[in-house]
């Protein structure tokens, strides 16, 4: 699918993704992507009411809470996948010009603590990032799930099994759903009948999807 060169549209999802520059690791540990996480709660708003720092001591529920009673929200995260050297998004625009704004506080805060905590300088992600925009519900759903399988599909789990419990996506929330959810899962999942048939749908994929993660790398290869 191609990407959009024109800004997002407001009221659409779109897949938004990025990786690190020349393809380098943007998550070297468990506290790293628990800082990111922790930080995308905070951009939901682009003025947030009180200071990150006080922001990242209060608990996962109490840090939504805070964040639904500032100002309104600029997107929607519906899904997120942290990969060692990428990232995806599944996002509504809820403002005009929210995407562009979360993501570019997002990353520029990540990039200061990366390159704080692990002693380096200049940017950390490539460039600009890539957004398509979700046309259908049917896209919807199925980029929620190529978002979750990234994992397996990128070799970083070595099992299907392994994709219900890898901690820095969002699969665990569509799982469990619970008041300290960061993402907003009620839309994709309100087209599964019970919740559980989620998970079936996400694993039904798994292998197809590793299947064509590996001839991707194997054509680039050989180019």
């Amino acid at each position: 699918m191609p990407t959009r060169p024109e800004p997002p549209e407001t009221n659409y999802y779109y897949h938004v993704f990025n990786r690190g520059i020349t393809n380098q690791d943007t998550f070297l540990n468990d506290r790293d992507y628990q800082r990111a996480i922790t930080t995308m709660p905070y951009y939901f708003q682009v003025s947030p009411k009180i200071r990150f720092s006080y922001f990242q001591r209060l608990s996962k529920e109490d840090r939504l809470r805070a964040a639904s009673s500032s100002s309104p929200p600029v997107i929607k995260l519906a899904a997120y996948c942290l990969m060692p050297n990428h990232f995806h998004l599944l996002l509504k625009q809820v403002v005009d010009n929210g995407i562009s704004n979360f993501v570019r506080l997002f990353t520029n805060s990540y990039t200061r603590y990366f390159n704080t905590k692990h002693r380096r300088n200049g940017p950390l992600f490539q460039g600009r990032f890539k957004a398509v925009l979700i046309e259908s519900e049917e896209q919807l759903i199925h980029v929620s799930r190529y978002i979750h399988l990234n994992p397996y599909s990128s070799g970083v789990v070595s099992s299907k099994q392994a994709v219900l419990s890898y901690p820095y996506s969002s699969i665990g929330e569509y799982l469990n759903p619970s008041k300290s959810s960061i993402c907003e899962q009620s839309e994709v999942l309100s087209y599964f009948s019970p919740k559980n048939d989620y998970k079936s749908f996400v694993l039904s994929n798994a292998d197809y999807q590793r299947e064509l993660q590996f001839i991707k790398h194997l054509t680039l290869d050989l180019n």
